[in-house]
C-alpha cells in the first residue's frame, strides 16, 4: 500500500494501534502457568473492543486470534490449551489484524520471568537488529541491502537468519508488495524501498537453522536444524528520512 492522502494515513495508524496495544497488553498479561489459549483470548478481548478482527484467521482460517509459539516453535504457532507456559520459556507473539479495511502487523519475542535458559541474549539480538533496520530504511535504499545488514548483524552476534521468512508489503490486506524483505542479501533483488509504502520489516533470527519446516499441524514452523528463533516486527511508513513507525506504542523496542 501506498499512502496517499490523511484518510489512509489515518486508518493505517488505527489499525496499527489496535494491534500494538494488543502486543503490548498480552507480552505484560503472559505468565507461567497459563495456557496459549489463554493468552490468546485475552489478545482476542481487546482487538474486538478495538473492533479490528484476525488477520491470520481472515486470510487463512488460521484456528486462533493471534499466532503464539513457545520454545523450539519458530512461528504461526497454534493457541491451545494444552501448552501450558513454563518460567523461562521462549515466547513469541504475532499479532495482525483488520480495521475498517486497512490491516496492520506486528510482533515480538521475549523471555517469561526469569532467563532460565540463557534466550535473552538472541531476544536481545533480534530486538536490536530490528531498531537498526529500521533506522536505515528510506525511499531509494535497497531492499537487498537491508537484508545484508540484518544478516551482517545476526553473524557479529554469534546468529543465523532464516532464509525462508521475510517481511512484506502491508495495508489493504495481510500480505501485499513488496513481498519477500529477506533478512539476507538476495543479490538478484534490485528493488528498491518507495516513500510512502507500508511495509512489516521482521527479524528472523536462529540460534541454528537457517530454514523454517511446516509440523503436521499445517502451520507451526520450526528450525530446519533445531534451536531456537526470535523476531521483531513492526508495521512503518516509509518516507524520504526516518520511517513512521505505526505499531511504536507496542514498546517492544524500548
Amino acid at each position: 500500500m501506498s499512502i496517499t492522502n490523511e484518510q489512509e494515513l489515518a486508518g493505517m495508524q488505527k489499525a496499527s494501534e489496535a494491534v500494538a496495544c494488543t502486543l503490548r497488553e498480552m507480552i505484560r498479561y503472559a505468565q507461567p502457568g497459563m495456557t496459549t489459549k489463554d493468552l490468546d483470548e485475552y489478545g482476542a478481548k481487546i482487538l474486538s473492543d478495538f473492533g479490528a478482527r484476525s488477520a491470520p484467521y481472515l486470510t487463512y482460517g488460521f484456528p486462533g486470534w493471534t499466532c503464539i509459539s513457545v520454545d523450539n516453535e519458530f512461528c504461526h504457532g497454534i493457541p491451545t490449551d494444552k501448552r501450558v507456559l513454563q518460567e523461562g520459556d521462549l515466547i513469541n507473539i504475532d499479532v495482525s489484524a483488520e480495521l475498517n479495511g486497512y490491516w496492520s502487523d506486528n510482533g515480538s519475542s521475549f523471555v517469561i520471568g526469569k532467563d532460565l535458559n540463557g534466550h535473552q541474549k538472541l531476544v536481545d539480538a533480534s530486538r536490536d537488529i530490528l531498531k537498526k533496520t529500521i533506522s536505515h530504511i528510506k525511499g531509494g535504499v535497497k531492499i537487498a541491502d537491508i537484508g545484508f545488514l540484518m544478516e551482517t548483524e545476526a553473524k557479529k552476534r554469534g546468529f543465523k537468519v532464516i532464509k525462508n521468512l521475510g517481511g512484506h508489503g502491508i495495508g489493504r490486506s495481510l500480505h501485499e508488495q513488496p513481498d519477500e524483505l529477506m533478512n539476507y542479501r538476495n543479490r538478484y533483488d534490485s528493488r528498491r524501498f518507495k516513500k510512502n509504502s507500508v511495509v512489516a520489516i521482521e527479524t528472523f533470527i536462529s540460534t541454528s537453522s537457517n530454514i523454517a519446516v511446516e509440523l503436521n499441524d499445517g502451520w507451526t514452523m520450526v528450525g530446519n536444524k533445531g534451536g531456537y528463533m526470535a523476531q521483531h516486527e513492526h508495521t512503518i511508513v516509509i518516507t524520504d528520512g526516518a520511517p513512521i513507525i505505526l505499531t511504536e506504542m507496542n514498546d517492544i523496542l524500548n
